[in-house]
């Protein structure tokens, strides 16, 4: 491996923000592994990036043991990982109000966006750890709903929440091995989870109003200057918003 390539693992690469991150990591000159449950969606993003810039893993992040697997893969064909960009996440069936949440929809919600980032993360964390030089960076995705609810996303909101107590917590065990971790919260880039916003989405007081979105490229600048940091210094958390989406102030 070349000393100066710098690898990364976007999970959720295929579509939305995880896709803009990729092609935006691979346009500032490094190596990512594509990682999520559709080849199809992944080899997409490849294409866009060019030839010789990206891997695809088709993976689901709530399994251990192809998270295992994933990371086992970039350990033996780069010999080091430089940052993993926690990313893939689902929003559940809608807008479901908290008496109407099945069970399984709460669970698939918490495996997915929280359980899925440990487990990547916990990945990552051993591999930055063991690698020579030592270290690494983590950046999590998230949401404004890490600060603040919108109505009936009740496992969302606890999963995003709960995102950023890993944060915290990794960010702090981290420290001796030169592992930095931080947090990106985002709110409203126009991606397909967020399409309902431009043809209105439930407000708090119970309206349904049309709310502004942000282009998914201006998420993945903010995370390519948290990535091209020293170990040092690191972002541990951030806020990226459509300027005038109804988040901060009263309504």
């Amino acid at each position: 491996m070349n000393s100066e390539q710098s690898i990364a693992v976007v999970t959720g690469a295929g579509s939305g923000i995880g896709r803009a991150v990729a092609l935006t990591l691979t346009g500032a000159g490094r190596t990512v592994v594509l990682v999520g449950r559709r080849a199809r969606t992944l080899e997409e993003t490849a294409a866009a990036a060019g030839p010789g810039t990206t891997v695809c893993v088709p993976t689901d992040v709530s399994d251990p043991e192809q998270v295992a697997a994933l990371f086992s893969a970039v350990r033996d064909r780069f010999g080091r990982l430089d940052l993993l960009f926690n990313n893939a996440g689902t929003f559940g069936p809608g807008a479901t109000p908290v008496e109407d949440l099945a069970y399984e929809d709460w669970r698939t919600v918490v495996d997915v966006n929280l359980t899925g980032a440990f487990l990547c993360a916990q990945a990552a964390y051993r591999l930055m750890k063991e690698q020579d030089p030592q270290g690494g960076r983590i950046i999590n995705n998230g949401s404004v709903s890490a600060h603040a609810p919108r109505p009936h996303s009740i496992a969302y909101t606890a999963t995003k929440h709960a995102m950023t107590g890993l944060t915290k917590s990794l960010s702090l065990d981290g420290r001796p091995y030169r592992i930095a971790c931080g947090q990106i919260d985002i709110g409203n880039a126009a991606t397909d989870m967020t399409e309902r916003m431009q043809r209105g989405t439930l407000q708090a007081d119970g309206r349904t109003a049309v709310e502004p979105v942000m282009a998914a490229d201006d998420v993945a600048r903010t995370v390519l200057h948290m990535a091209e940091l020293p170990l040092e210094a690191n972002v541990q958390f951030a806020t990226v918003m459509a300027t005038a989406m109804p988040y901060v102030g009263r309504g």
